[in-house]
């Protein structure tokens, strides 16, 4: 599958479903980001059940303000709805693999649990 452009407006349609979703926050003018982007790009086609969306956050600053980024790329992973990993820099393939993997094996009612018991 290919990767989607996510603006502001479709952004919760498409984070807040059921699933897994990655999320790459980029700019064109990114060092970082050009080097990432086909590795991204490359995980989208061999993980077709997966959604695989891009930011720009030059056309999309509203989401880069409410998630709080600084720096470009940032990767976000969405699961089920809940936000199960956020980290800036571009990852190599292996690192990217072994992310899905790991969000892949994860319980979520153990992470919807934990997340509870911070709440307070």
């Amino acid at each position: 599958m290919a990767t989607v452009t996510v603006t502001t407006e479709k952004f919760d349609e498409v984070a807040q479903g059921d699933g897994i979703v990655l999320i790459d926050f980029w700019a064109a003018w990114c060092g970082p980001c050009k080097r990432f982007g086909p590795i991204y790009e490359q995980a989208a086609e061999r993980h077709s059940d997966l959604v695989f969306g891009k930011v720009d956050t030059e056309a999309e600053p509203e989401l880069s303000e409410r998630f709080g980024n600084a720096s470009n790329p940032t990767l976000k992973v969405i699961r089920d709805g809940v936000i199960v990993y956020a980290e800036p820099g571009a990852l190599p393939e292996p690192a990217l693999e072994n992310i899905i993997e790991q969000v892949r094996a994860l319980d979520m009612d153990d992470v919807r649990k934990r997340l509870a018991d911070q709440s307070g």
